[in-house]
């Protein structure tokens, strides 16, 4: 259409507002946002990366009078949520929640991808949770020295569980090996639940679990948490040293959880959706959820969360190289 006649133009761009009130002729960034916004997970319901996108888009719908709703798209160790948000309109209406696989790991494992990291850009971290230690209740060792001593004079008939080839429990294991000095033996799994209900029943020795799925079990009695993967302790199991106290130096392991739209998403939207959440983040009743979840809130400008993430995205790389694993 030409916009010949100011009449014309006036009395079709009233017919347009009427019908589409969010629409103009220009895209307008400063009514962002003006819709319903969706979150897309892409692992199961139910586990810490749902749960925790959850309690930051409730208080979203708060602040903005807007729906914020959590779809769950699973499958391919999260490849095929974060390629469903990677080819999403970049709007800022259609958003990742993510912990490291599809956005620092899978790019490395798997031949082909549908996406790439580059595809996506951060908003902020939501939070990071130290990955842990868990052993079967009647294994041998009880701290790190004896495990690896017992790992050493055993080479590879103890066995670690995963939530699957690639997954950030196997690939804690194969560095765990490897400043170690030890073998283990891998038996992968499709997901954290069957992996700590053979761990219970004492089918398999240790698992290097994120501490949000393990707190709970270790409380109650139902498995032994040795040792912590962060760089120091976390305050929810204070008394449980970590890795790096055990005298492996280099070793560090946590699991956190990133907020990403797609790679053209305007900065003007960028920025909104990182203020209210790093603001969200920062609130009391905010971090006691987050904390009674083994999460430790993280809020951070997206400068910040993409350097971390690209660090992450080295480091990982560089173990999914050296232990030449690869998912087809």
């Amino acid at each position: 259409m030409t916009c010949k006649s100011p009449i014309r133009l006036a009395l079709f761009a009233a017919m347009v507002a009427a019908l589409h009130p969010f629409s103009s002729c220009a895209a307008d960034d400063s009514r962002y946002p003006s819709k319903i916004i969706k979150i897309i997970v892409p692992f199961p319901a139910g586990g810490t990366a749902d749960s925790l996108p959850r309690i930051v888009a409730e208080k979203l719908r708060q602040r903005w009078g807007l729906p914020v709703i959590i779809e769950n798209k699973t499958g391919a160790g999260g490849n095929i949520g974060a390629e469903f948000v990677a080819n999403s309109a970049a709007d800022g209406y259609t958003l990742l929640a993510s912990p490291p696989g599809p956005i620092a790991i899978n790019e490395g494992l798997y031949r082909t991808l549908g996406f790439r990291p580059s595809d996506l850009r951060t908003i902020t971290l939501l939070g990071t949770a130290p990955n842990v230690i868990d052993v079967r209740n009647d294994f041998p060792a009880k701290t790190v020295h004896e495990l690896i001593d017992y790992a050493r004079a055993n080479p590879d008939r103890v066995t670690f569980a995963s939530q699957g080839n690639g997954s950030t429990s196997h690939l804690t294991a194969m560095l765990f090996q490897r400043l170690t000095d030890t073998r283990l033996a891998h038996v992968p799994y499709r997901g954290t639940a069957p992996a700590l209900q053979d761990l219970m029943a004492g089918t398999v020795d240790l698992f290097f679990d994120n501490l949000g799925s393990s707190l709970s079990l270790q409380q109650g009695g139902a498995i032994r948490i040795i040792a912590v993967c962060s760089p120091e302790r976390t305050p929810s199991l204070a008394d449980v040293p970590t890795v790096r106290e055990a005298g492996v130096s280099d070793f560090s392991s946590v699991t956190w959880f990133a907020l990403m739209a797609p790679k053209n998403t305007p900065q003007a939207a960028i920025d909104t959706l990182n203020s209210a959440v790093t603001e969200i983040l920062r609130e009391s009743d905010v971090k006691a959820k987050f904390e009674a979840l083994g999460v430790q809130p993280a809020p951070m400008n997206s400068r910040d969360t993409e350097a971390f993430i690209s660090s992450e995205r080295a480091r990982w790389g560089g173990i999914i190289r050296s232990a030449q694993i690869e998912v087809q």
